[in-house]
């Protein structure tokens, strides 16, 4: 099992780190995503954050930290939005509905992290990698776990295999708003794109046909 990477901080005060670390990754993913991360420098981070080279070191020990905190941000904001919307007592269609909107609306609100994520994700070593990817992974499982209490309460017929890959498809889905947003975006409001990704992808599954 890949452990959780512990990003260090020589602050004590959690909610004090939360805040500077959350002003570090806007900078960061400002500047990342004009000049790439090996071109762009620490002193350049802690300039864009708002203090001192010297305090960005209380919060992190290496630029690559700056990525890891980039994709908890994500994960983190992901899991929150979803969490408001799961009933685990009473999995439907409609939590799963809501699910896709929350998740496409974090997408939407983090589309430079989302985009600096898997630009610079080659950019992490080797005993990094994992981490950064096993997040991506626990991100697709809370869609799998939806999906199977639709299938178990008999709202939605699918195997194994394709719970695995529907939940995919919906993430793959909710990303391709950032990755392809100079084009989609001309074309779709946020709202007209969510309601057609849910058509496409769960038309067909409703034992119901509630979609």
């Amino acid at each position: 099992m890949t452990r959780k990477r512990e990003v260090h901080a020589s602050v004590k005060d959690q909610r004090l780190i939360e805040k500077r670390r959350d002003q570090m990754v806007k900078g960061a993913v400002t500047l990342i995503k004009k000049k790439g991360f090996h071109r762009t420098t620490t002193r350049e981070i802690a300039k864009s954050s708002g203090f001192s080279i010297g305090t960005l070191y209380e919060y992190i020990k290496t630029k690559e930290d700056v990525l890891y905190l980039v994709c908890d941000s994500i994960y983190d904001q992901v899991r929150g939005r979803l969490e408001k919307v799961i009933c685990k007592e009473n999995y439907s269609i409609d939590n799963l509905k809501q699910a896709i909107e929350n998740y496409f609306k974090v997408v939407d609100e983090m589309q430079d992290e989302v985009l600096v994520m898997y630009q610079e994700v080659k950019s992490l070593s080797k005993d990094a990698l994992p981490y950064v990817l096993k997040k991506e992974v626990e991100m697709v499982t809370i869609f799998e776990e939806i999906i199977a209490g639709c299938v178990k309460n008999g709202y939605m017929d699918l195997e194994e295999k394709e719970v695995e890959l529907l939940a995919h498809h919906i993430f793959v889905q909710g990303q391709m708003w950032a990755f392809r947003r100079w084009s989609l975006q001309k074309l779709y409001s946020l709202e007209e794109y969510t309601t057609m990704q849910t058509k496409f992808l769960l038309q067909g599954f409703s034992i119901e046909r509630q979609i």
